[in-house]
Formats: C-alpha cells, structure tokens, sequence
C-alpha cells in the first residue's frame, strides 16, 4: 500500500544527512542536504541488488514515478532489467543523435570533399550552414520526409534562389548517397522531388565574341598595370580558354616543358579526367616571364597574401572590372565562350577539336569518351593559330 502522498514530498525538508521516503515496492524519495529530491527504485535481478533512479521532483510528480516504477516492475516480470533496458534507450538516443542529418553531412563533408577546389568546398559549406541544418540538421537522417524536405527548399526558392535550392537539393543527394552506402538509412527523400522545384534558368558568361572587341581587350590587357601574377592570369586566361579555378591552379610541376603542353590531373578537373593544354609560343613566353620571377610556390600564379596559395579567385574578375568591363560585358569564365565562338566561326575549326580543348565531355559514335591525347596535333596547331590571331587583332 501507498504510504507517500504528494503534500508529503512537497513538504519534506532537508536534514543534515540524506534520508529517505519509502512509498511502496522498493520506490522512495531520496532526499539531500541540498534540498535536491530524487525518485529511486531499489529491487533484484539476477540475484544481485539493485537501483533505478526514475526522475527528479519536482519535474517528475509523485504520479510520474509511480507510472515509472510500475513499468520498471513489468520490465523484471518479464525477465527484463530495466537498468539495462534505460542504458540501451539512452544509448539508442546517442546513436540517433550521431545520425543526425548534419552529424552525418560534416562526416561526409570530411571525407568525400578533400580532393574538391576551395570555392566549391565553400559554396556547399555555406549552403549547408544557411539553408539546411538550421531546419533539418537535428533531425535523424533516416525520418526525413520528402515533404519536410521540399518545404526547407521552398524557403529557399522563397528568396529567389532559385540555381541555389537545386544546388542544395544536389547536395543532400550526395550526403543521402553516403550515408545509404554507410548504412545510416536506406532511402534518399531528394529523389522523389524531381521536378518539385523551380526551373533555373541556365546563366551564360558574359563574353566579348566581336574580333574588334576582342583586339581591343587584349590591347587591355597588355597594359593592365596589375601584379605580374594577375596580367600574366589574365594573359594565359585569353590563350589557353580554360576553366578559371584550372588556370589560378596551375602548378609548375604540371608544365611539360620538352613538349610544350600543360598536362592537368584529373583530380583537378571538372569531368574528373586528366587533360593536355598545347602551349603556344606566345603562352610559354608569358610562362618563363613568370618563372623568371623566381617564386618559392608550386603555383604558378601565387596569391599576394602568401606563396601557398593560388591566386584569389576574384583576381582575374576584379582586373577585368578596372579594366572598365563589367560583369555584363566579360568574366573570367567568358574567354571560354570567347574562344569557342571565334574558332568555329572565324578560324573554322572543327567543333570537335573545340569541344576536346575546352575539356567538354566529347564522346565518339561509339560513346567512348575520347582520351586526352586524342586530335592532339590538330589541337597544337589549333592553339598557336589561335594565338598569332589574338595577336592579328591587336
């Protein structure tokens, strides 16, 4: 029979030695110096004595530990231990928690993004931080809904963000892959949502594709008063039309010399496949200028703030501006568009040997994609007519 009542527990006052209130069953109120009252279940398993503590007044009421201890007492009846069973939930909870959509998404981050560039690292770290774990990244991976996942991109869409509620859609496409692969849960929300989001519309570099202007942009640039590394990345940008995170990343180990080429590995590369640059004449002069500088970095373009980085992804872009070109008119990325058109219309160049310089993903009839020497003298003839033009222009 009962013998605590809830005015007693309220009333009970703290001694100079803890003392305590038995109720019925093994369950009592264990009271402190302190003032500090805590609910405890003494009983028996497996022949040995034992304690579950069930809660702490006044946030567990005399009616809660009772409920608790009744459970605990149906636990030992079936030949359970709840001591036991209270350590796996609370183990459970753990686990749940390093489950978790963000405990997992900076795991993945760690492991799948080391041989990834700084922008792209920064770009997914920030969509990440802003726009996903603030509203999922508590939640176990595995209880996601696809619902719950569209209306945290919806408030991205909501802004106008439209390129980056894909961006992240994408990535948590990429975080489910792994933690599916990990055995973290066994579906991806992401999937269903096909279609779900708003269209973005694809964004074209601006480009300069008139041959006048293009003269007169080189003329720029010869005289741009910048830092040698910045012309000479501005310089090379024009000859050798590839992407502008490949051109600041250039190494000089990556320089054949004997052959004139530029040879990059596929761990830098877009399409994730090792590709050959020619040098023209023209860009293996700006090359040994820039050698002849006698820099201690393994960059060929080395950032103002210190040898171990590569030059800042906006340097190019901000010369472009104080050349007087805005963003509407040239970027970094558009001497890639610049080079294209003007070799197919201009210098009618097979759109092949283009599309193989600009380390598109070009495949054969067969669908093989071709490898990077493929159309290789075509492609060095290519790129010194392409120079000595850019040099007609000025």
């Amino acid at each position: 029979m009962s013998k605590l009542t809830a005015t007693a527990v309220v009333k009970a006052k703290p001694k100079a030695k803890q003392y305590k209130l038995a109720d019925s069953g093994g369950m009592y109120l264990l009271i402190y110096p302190s003032g500090s009252k805590y609910w405890r279940y003494d009983y028996s398993y497996a022949a040995k004595r034992k304690t579950l503590a069930l809660g702490v007044f006044p946030d567990i009421s005399l009616a809660g530990a009772r409920k608790l201890h009744q459970q605990a007492r149906q636990a030992i009846a079936s030949g359970q231990d709840p001591s036991a069973k209270k350590k796996d939930k609370k183990l459970g909870r753990y686990l749940e928690q390093g489950n978790s959509f963000e405990a997992v998404g900076r795991e993945w981050f760690e492991k799948k993004m080391v041989d990834k560039s700084a922008s792209y690292k920064v770009r997914s770290l920030r969509i990440l931080e802003k726009d996903l774990y603030p509203f999922i990244g508590a939640r176990p991976i595995k209880s996601i809904s696809v619902p719950e996942l569209l209306s945290v991109l919806r408030k991205i869409e909501a802004r106008g963000a439209v390129d980056i509620a894909h961006r992240a859609k994408q990535t948590v496409g990429l975080i489910y892959r792994y933690a599916i692969a990990s055995g973290r849960t066994e579906s991806d929300p992401s999937r269903d949502l096909t279609g779900a989001l708003q269209s973005h519309v694809k964004k074209h570099h601006a480009a300069i594709t008139d041959p006048a202007e293009v003269g007169n942009l080189m003329l720029s640039i010869d005289s741009f008063q910048g830092t040698p590394a910045v012309k000479s990345a501005l310089q090379l940008s024009a000859l050798l039309f590839q992407r502008p995170g490949e051109i600041r990343h250039m190494e000089w180990a990556e320089i054949n010399w004997n052959d004139a080429q530029w040879e990059i590995p596929a761990i830098k590369m877009k399409m994730k496949q090792p590709h050959i640059v020619p040098l023209s004449s023209q860009s293996v002069a700006v090359l040994q200028y820039m050698q002849s500088l006698k820099s201690i970095s393994k960059f060929v373009f080395p950032s103002a703030r210190g040898a171990s980085r590569p030059l800042s992804e906006n340097g190019v872009r901000t010369a472009l501006r104080t050349m007087g070109y805005a963003n509407d008119q040239m970027t970094a990325h558009g001497f890639r568009a610049m080079a294209r058109t003007i070799l197919d219309e201009q210098l009618n160049y097979r759109p092949d040997f283009i599309e193989h310089q600009l380390a598109h993903a070009v495949k054969d009839p067969n669908g093989r994609a071709y490898n990077r020497t493929k159309y290789l003298p075509q492609r060095k003839e290519m790129m010194q007519k392409w120079a000595d033009y850019l040099d007609e222009l000025k």
